[in-house]
């Protein structure tokens, strides 16, 4: 069956109409067109992965950083939550863990630029939406112009700024881009004072920000002075709802950015009176697709690396040009001096989350292990980094008929053109849902029609077409192209369909996967989909790891895993393999069962919906090195080291890993409660 598309219309792209951009020391200069980010002259696009620094110690946030870059993040984007800097009124706290400036400048050494989230309000499953206690409780209105809070906005802007001064793009450093507030749909007037206040201290940056989402075209935003942002999750455990979702829009192409299902619980319906975004003002981006999904209490998905990496591609085929992930690294809340510091339905939220847990099923988890949509999203980010340049002024152009969410017999496909040559995007994935294999399907750009192929079971792949390459015109390839190294361009052989090239002069080849093709001035290489989950470009080169994650840190090839690791480079013919010796003792671990042996101190929490059994066990752990893994199943898991707590988890379906270094030289018990059947469950 021959599959074809709409037809493609050239938009007139909009130049220095926003009141954005920046210029670097260097004269580099980064702009905001109608479509399309710009770097150096040059289109860009941008993979920005989120990471609370305050979720996590001082002394992980360089190699955390590191393994975000490995990934193909090229942006950190992080929350400063007021109430973990200014939790007494008065009292401001950016020391250790919650030093800002010092985790700019670790990300600016892994080679990272970086967003801020600087509020007020932030929201991120923090308490209070990151509002202190105390300002809760001013007989002013809040996320508003009256003096008072504008204010004490003021103050904490102040405050910040004395933290990052120096460190913007314009200085030289990594700052490039600020947001301002979150989810704050209906009130443009705002976000625009929040901006001028921003501008009169000193937050000078290329690009400004404001979460764009609503339940129905878009939040109020001021016109020409940010850009909005929007988001898609996998799933929204925040619903109130405790049965299984409809099934998600985002695995079918659609140029739809505004997601209304994100924020449901804190926003309201649609305004009446003809507002409509301009979205044809601001490129496609992303600051909120779900790298995992945080559970609460009342619903529980598990998500799994397709339910990621087919979300994203089909954001990137749809004309996402900034793909932004929350989260991309797990956390952990701290205990504030006064509370906890979680989201939860005693602070007024219709959600209770885990007190010190947010894992977020993130690709780097809460203790840094890597998940798999960590390894398929980064075949996505080699291909971005690599050619954004020529992907980025790009259009979506939607299939001759699209498919929606619930039609699981047809092709979902998608392309992005410049009329001449461009790539295809096709998704054959539905969470929680099974797609019907499609045979023989055959592609027809308009300009290029590709062999037929067979799309069968959870496949979700882009296949470029009148591709440049050094010179050389790739008509098709039946693989998907992924990173270039010196003269050399690596692919990926998608599984179920046979790696085939074609060349405008009508040469075709059809190589085994690692064998290098040689095409005049250039070589192909075809990896295996597998090997690909492991390949990363580090630092210019192309490094494979033995079924290990390995990432740079301080100019050495690290393994995310424990003890020894190999991994292959290309040496520009062929991959050469190294060993790297790691001395590795796993912690051998015991558990007892145990009469309670004291009062949790944060009982509350293994009571959520009301009174449980619980059910308690001594852990004695031998070293500090390793995980150690939990196996029991439970509505709620504590671990009290030294009567302290350390570590908490509601069950998902999947063991529970902790660090043994949490655990080593203390006193430890494990205490659950009892499951019942009053949460969603995908397990």
């Amino acid at each position: 069956m021959n599959y074809k598309f709409k037809e493609y219309h050239k938009s007139d792209v909009l130049t220095n109409h926003l009141s954005m951009g920046g210029e670097n020391p260097d004269g580099k200069r980064i702009d905001v067109t109608s479509l399309y980010f710009m770097r150096g002259g040059k289109p860009w696009i941008g993979v920005m992965g989120e990471y609370h620094f305050v979720r996590d110690r001082r002394g992980n946030w360089y190699r955390e950083l590191c393994k975000m870059k490995a990934g193909g993040v090229t942006v950190i984007a992080t929350y400063l939550f007021w109430i973990y800097h200014e939790e007494i009124e008065g009292r401001f706290d950016f020391s250790g863990d919650r030093d800002v400036r010092f985790f700019i400048e670790e990300a600016k050494r892994a080679g990272l630029d970086v967003v801020i989230r600087i509020g007020p309000w932030a929201h991120g499953e923090c308490r209070n939406g990151g509002f202190p206690d105390w300002l809760l409780k001013k007989p002013y209105k809040l996320r508003d112009n009256n003096p008072e809070y504008m204010e004490k906005a003021r103050i904490w802007y102040e405050k910040i700024y004395e933290q990052v001064q120096g460190l913007f793009y314009e200085d030289g450093g990594n700052i490039i881009g600020i947001q301002f507030e979150n989810e704050l749909v209906d009130n443009a007037e705002h976000l625009l004072e929040l901006k001028r206040l921003a501008l009169d201290i000193g937050f000078k940056v290329p690009i400004y920000t404001v979460t764009g989402w609503n339940s129905a075209y878009g939040a109020r935003i001021p016109i020409d002075e940010v850009v909005p942002v929007f988001g898609a999750y996998p799933e929204a455990p925040w619903s109130r709802i405790k049965g299984r979702l409809p099934l998600s829009l985002h695995y079918a192409f659609n140029k739809i950015r505004n997601d209304a299902a994100i924020g449901e619980d804190l926003i309201s319906e649609a305004d009446e009176d003809g507002w409509r975004m301009p979205y044809e003002k601001y490129p496609f981006a992303t600051c909120e697709l779900g790298g995992g999904m945080q559970v609460t209490h009342h619903r529980r998905p598990l998500i799994t690396g397709m339910d990621v990496y087919a979300l994203s591609l089909v954001k990137l085929g749809s004309g996402n040009n900034l793909v932004g992930y929350y989260m991309y690294k797990g956390g952990t809340n701290k205990i504030g001096k006064l509370s906890t510091l979680n989201e939860s339905k005693a602070t007024g939220y219709p959600n209770d989350y885990s007190i010190l847990s947010y894992d977020f099923q993130a690709p780097v988890s809460e203790y840094g292990e890597i998940r798999e949509q960590y390894r398929l999203t980064n075949i996505l980010h080699m291909f971005v980094n690599d050619f954004g340049e020529v992907l980025a002024p790009m259009e979506s152009v939607e299939a001759e008929k699209n498919a929606a969410a619930d039609d699981l017999k047809s092709l979902r496909y998608a392309m992005r053109t410049d009329g001449k040559g461009g790539f295809v995007f096709v998704n054959h994935y539905q969470r929680l849902a099974e797609t019907e294999d499609i045979h023989g399907a055959v592609i027809d750009t308009g300009t290029v029609q590709f062999p037929p192929i067979d799309v069968c079971g959870a496949a979700s792949f882009i296949l470029p077409f009148n591709m440049d390459l050094s010179g050389n015109i790739l008509e098709y390839a039946a693989a998907q192209p992924m990173c270039k190294v010196g003269d050399t361009y690596f692919f990926a052989a998608v599984e179920g369909i046979k790696p085939e090239y074609k060349f405008a002069d009508g040469s075709v080849f059809n190589p085994e996967t690692e064998a290098a093709v040689k095409v005049n001035n250039i070589q192909i290489v075809t990896l295996s989909w597998n090997r690909a989950r492991f390949a990363r470009k580090l630092s210019g080169r192309l490094y494979i790891g033995d079924n290990c994650d390995v990432y740079e840190c301080d100019g050495r090839i690290c393994a995310a895993q424990d003890g020894s690791f190999g991994y292959e480079m290309w040496n520009g013919f062929k991959f050469e393999h190294y060993d790297a010796k790691k001395e590795f003792t796993p912690a051998d671990v015991i558990f007892e069962e145990s009469e309670e042996r004291f009062v949790p101190p944060y009982a509350e929490e293994l009571s959520i919906g009301g009174e449980r059994k619980r059910t308690w066990k001594k852990i004695t752990v031998s070293g500090s090195e390793g995980f150690i893994e939990i196996q029991d199943k439970y509505d709620t898991a504590q671990i009290y080291a030294d009567g302290r707590l350390a570590a908490d988890n509601f069950y998902y379906g999947k063991p529970w890993r902790v660090p043994a270094k949490l655990l080593y030289g203390k006193e430890c018990y494990l205490v659950m409660s009892e499951m019942k059947d009053d949460f969603y469950r995908e397990f």
